[in-house]
Formats: structure tokens, C-alpha cells, sequence
């Protein structure tokens, strides 16, 4: 069987107790599915959550803290928690251990984000199990929201499949508390598990919503990382981190939790326009541009209305029609500064104010990914 490149995400319920505290037991599980996966061939990259709340317990201080600068302390001591555990582990089954701390800047600059595959690539060749977790130390949102500017990810569900979309991984597996996507809330009766999801439909997305008492992601969270997921071609399973050879089962081929179907895959720079970076700022459009890009055009600076945000060349930003609707994302060939003084003009005009070196198009086609919505 040739190796396959797995990415598997834990959530902070599958791996600490009813009381916060790590669950030795179950990370001593987890651990000993992803060595045999690693011995069989395959490669494992391993999300993990957990580290606020090891830092929580670590600390001793009330659990889930309002307070975002006590969230960080607790993240901040229960890394080095967390990582001592699975070192430990690990090196039961001589495997070494990588840690990787993510933010959103870090996925967004496409530089990073190409020395961030380079990197993990690397680790996996030399037999490695990289294990990364977003880096809540840095990671605060509020800092983030400027106008026309949304962030990729905001929990471990989501930079799970984001970093399955970079590495091109031919499966992400989402470990919960739950059996799988359920018809209706798993708690109500008649509750029924879906074992498989052709396409993640409307419907589907709104159906349900919840969240964890410890940890931060929800069932939408993760639908909305199954859509990510199988737009790059890449399929994912959703099963119960407690559930016996879990990760084996699912690995062997067994019917387990709930399937979804992969679709056909994006070229990388799309994948990344499309879900790796996070949008700096706002382009809008007339009719006539949207319409243009729809059919296969470039956009150009005649087209453009409206500049928002502050953006440099090759930031991800996102297009929106005279509906105020965003209806595609791409990577321009100038920043907002000099958008502003170019929007609305014909090309020949552009050229005299900045120079007759500089492109024709705002964005070409080949860099921007249609999108019916993102949310």
C-alpha cells in the first residue's frame, strides 16, 4: 500500500477529563494509533487542542477565563505541558516530536505559508510527527478587526484542514465527543448518525450548532472544515476520539463516524486564495467587472469602485458586486494606496499616473477563485 499523508486533529475533550485535566489514558491511545499508522507507511501530522486547558489546570485557576490576557498565560504554560506529554509518548514508539505554533499572518503571507509546507514537509521525510496547535499566545482577534479584513481560522478544526489543503494530505480525521454528524442533536431522541455526506449542502451547514464546554469548536465548526476539506479534494471523516482503534478503524478502510465525500481539488494558489489566507481588505465593483470576472476576465482598474482596507500587492482580498455580496477572492497587483488612486480609470490613464511599468489588471484571472459564499 503506498503511504498516505494523514492529518489528524483532537479536540480538548478527547483528550482531558470530565475536570480539564489531561487524560494520560486517552493521549497514551491516541499516541499508539498514530505510531502504528506511522509503522504501516503512512505520514501523520497531528492537531492537537488542549493547552489552555492543561495551563488551566497546570495554574490552578478558575476554568475558561473571560479575561483573553489569563486565556494566553494558560495556553502559554499548558504547551509546554501538553508537548512534555506527547514527547513523552511518542517516545515510547522512537518516534520524535516537532512542535508548530500557527497564527492566522502566518497562513496568510504566501511566503510563510509555502515555508510552512516546506518545513513540515521536511519533518515528515525524516520520520518526524509534527504536532501543531494554533498559537493563542499571539493569536487575538480583536486586534485583527479592521474593516475588510476577516481572519482564516479561528479554531483547530478549521487550521486542521487548512494545513491538510497545503500539504496536499489524502485525509483529514476530526476526533470529537460525538459518534459523527447526527440528523438532529445527538442529545434529542431519534437522533440518527449520517455515515456518509455526498455534498455539503445549505441545508446541511445550518442544520445544527453547539459548542464545547472547553474547547472552542462546534458541529458547524466542523461542517464548515468538512467544506473546506472537500473542496481541496480531500476527504474527511468526523468520528469519536474515544472510540476503540478509532484512528486504525478508519485507516483500514472501516465504516466509522461520518464520511464526507472529497471534490475535485483546487490548484494550490487557489486552494490558498480560497482558504488559507485571511482577507486584508475589500474591493467592490460594478456590474459590468463582476460580470466580466465571472466569464474568465481579469479585473481591471476601470471596473473598480470602492477600495477598503489597508492591503499590500499580493495580500488575499475580497471582490463584491454592486449588491455588496462577495462573490470571489484573488491577489492584486497593487496595494489600497494605489488602488485608490487608480480606481475607475482607464489602463492608459494608470499607466501616466504610476508608471508604464506597472500591470494592466488589479488582479489577473489566474489568481482569483470564484466563490458563491464564504462565511
Amino acid at each position: 500500500m503506498p503511504s498516505r499523508l494523514i492529518v489528524v486533529k483532537v479536540g480538548t475533550n478527547g483528550i482531558t477529563t470530565g475536570k480539564g485535566k489531561l487524560d494520560h489514558m486517552e493521549m497514551q491511545n491516541l499516541t499508539g494509533q498514530i505510531a502504528a499508522a506511522i509503522k504501516q507507511g503512512d505520514k501523520i501530522v497531528l492537531v492537537t487542542s488542549g493547552a489552555v486547558a492543561a495551563g488551566i489546570d497546570e495554574l490552578g485557576i478558575p476554568p475558561k477565563p473571560k479575561d483573553v490576557a489569563f486565556q494566553q498565560a494558560a495556553a502559554a504554560t499548558g504547551q509546554s505541558v501538553l508537548m512534555a506529554k506527547y514527547r513523552e509518548l511518542f517516545k515510547k514508539f522512537d518516534l520524535k516530536v516537532a512542535q508548530i505554533l500557527l497564527t492566522a499572518e502566518d497562513l496568510s503571507n504566501r511566503a510563510s505559508y509555502v515555508h510552512t509546507c516546506d518545513v513540515l514537509g521536511l519533518l515528515l521525510k525524516i520520520g518526524v510527527v509534527p504536532i501543531i496547535n494554533e498559537n493563542d499566545v499571539v493569536s487575538v482577534d480583536e486586534l485583527m478587526r479592521t474593516e475588510g479584513y476577516k481572519v482564516n481560522f479561528s479554531d483547530n478544526d478549521i487550521l486542521s484542514v487548512l494545513v491538510a489543503g497545503a500539504l496536499c494530505a489524502d485525509l483529514v480525521i476530526i476526533l470529537s465527543d460525538v459518534e459523527g454528524l447526527y440528523t438532529v442533536d445527538p442529545t434529542q431522541p431519534g437522533a440518527e448518525l449520517i455515515k456518509f455526506v455526498d455534498a455539503i449542502t445549505t441545508e446541511l451547514k445550518s442544520a445544527l450548532n453547539g459548542k464545547s464546554k472547553l474547547g472552542r469548536g462546534g458541529i458547524q465548526s466542523k461542517i464548515k472544515a468538512a467544506e473546506i476539506a472537500t473542496s481541496c479534494g480531500i476527504p474527511l471523516v468526523i468520528a469519536n476520539s474515544r472510540r476503540e482503534n478509532v484512528i486504525v478503524d478508519i485507516l483500514a478502510g472501516k465504516e466509522v463516524g461520518t464520511f464526507f465525500k472529497p471534490q475535485s481539488r483546487l490548484p494550490a494558489v487557489k486552494r490558498w486564495i480560497a482558504y488559507g489566507a485571511s482577507v486584508k481588505g475589500r474591493i467592490s465593483v460594478n456590474e459590468g467587472a463582476k460580470k466580466a470576472v465571472l466569464e474568465g476576465s481579469s479585473l481591471l482598474p476601470v471596473g473598480v469602485t470602492k477600495v477598503v482596507g489597508i492591503f499590500n500587492e499580493g495580500d488575499v482580498v475580497s471582490l463584491e458586486g454592486e449588491d455588496h455580496v462577495e462573490f470571489a477572492r484573488g491577489n492584486p497587483n497593487f496595494n489600497s494606496s494605489q488602488l485608490n488612486l487608480i480606481k475607475g480609470l482607464q489602463v492608459t490613464e494608470v499607466q501616466r499616473k504610476l508608471g508604464a511599468d506597472k500591470p494592466k489588471e488589479v488582479i489577473e484571472h489566474r489568481n482569483i477563485h470564484l466563490i458563491e459564499e464564504i462565511k
